[in-house]
């Protein structure tokens, strides 16, 4: 087995980890779209992603790259950052922070959490809590 062989067993091997430590079925299409999102924190589209998926020869539709992308998502492995109507985001880093979004490039770039404060938040509805809240600053290129 050559050394790039193994880096990439070994890179499905953590994507099939990753699945079944968040609760998913480790199916083919699944694992290898987990091992293209890879560890590193990016932002991906189904479209980009699918993409990339057509670019390194793995076969699958855009549905099915939507359906896991939202999958993930349930499953805590991606956050979903929704930038307009029928306009999203899936984003690798889960933990605290918000976003930037450039609006004529598409870029969404990470917002430290601890760098803003949201004020005025209203109490939920009775029965409910507040799960999180997500802000996007929209910025413009000058």
């Amino acid at each position: 087995m050559t050394v790039s062989g193994k880096r990439r067993n070994s890179g499905v091997q953590g994507a099939v980890e990753r699945l079944r430590a968040a609760g998913l079925r480790p199916t083919r299409q699944r694992a290898m779209l987990a091992q293209l999102l890879g560890s590193a924190h990016r932002h991906v589209s189904a479209e980009s992603l699918h993409r990339e998926a057509q670019k390194a020869g793995m076969p699958v539709a855009l549905a099915t790259i939507y359906n896991s992308l939202h999958q993930f998502t349930q499953a805590g492995l991606l956050r979903e950052v929704v930038v307009g109507s029928g306009r999203s985001y899936f984003d690798t880093n889960t933990g605290d922070h918000q976003h930037f979004y450039c609006e004529q490039d598409g870029e969404l770039i990470d917002i430290p959490g601890e760098t803003i404060a949201v004020a005025g938040v209203p109490s939920p509805p009775k029965g409910a809590v507040i799960d999180r809240v997500d802000v996007v600053v929209r910025i413009r290129r000058g």
